[in-house]
């Protein structure tokens, strides 16, 4: 790779990692073709790009993103997944596949400028989706009401039940 290729990657990575809401770096060494395959399938199924770089091109790209917290991390055989949308769908793909896979294990990851451990990735993954969570947001935020008219519902209700009550005794 000449120098002019290699500008090009880094202000190429530059670009990506200014937009990227979460990256995550694992070590892929010992994956043969058929599993790296796999899991770039996977990855970009759930609109992830996942590539290996050199981790002195990374940190230079990296410098002056929010990705710059990964500087420390980069260290041995890097490859990154680089997230722009919802960050759980890529975190569970990479976790399910560490588990299947020995060969293939987290390093850390970048959310919103902030430094994940590989723990806290695993922790990300267990998240469920961002529709999940705003579902239960909704319901969480609806059960108030619903209660309330449930209450003013049950004072009519209690009345007819009387007058009914009333009606049967009198008929009787």
């Amino acid at each position: 790779m000449n120098k002019q290729s290699k500008e090009e990657l880094v202000a190429e990575l530059a670009e990506r990692l200014k937009v990227t809401k979460a990256a995550f770096l694992a070590d892929y060494r010992g994956l043969n073709v058929e599993k790296a395959t796999e899991l770039r399938r996977k990855l970009r199924a759930a609109g992830v790009e996942f590539r290996v770089v050199k981790n002195t091109l990374l940190r230079l790209a990296a410098q002056g993103t929010p990705a710059a917290c990964l500087d420390a991390e980069l260290k041995g055989p890097t490859a990154v997944a680089l997230v722009t949308g919802d960050p759980v769908a890529p975190a569970k793909a990479l976790v399910e596949f560490a588990k299947t896979n020995q060969a293939f294990e987290l390093k850390a990851g970048m959310l919103d400028g902030k430094l994940l451990k590989a723990d806290d990735v695993k922790a990300l993954a267990e998240l469920p989706s961002r529709e999940v969570l705003l579902a239960r947001l909704l319901g969480t935020l609806n059960a108030p009401t619903g209660n309330f008219v449930g209450v003013l519902a049950a004072i009519p209700r209690s009345l007819v039940q009387v007058l009914s009550a009333v009606k049967d005794q009198k008929a009787a």
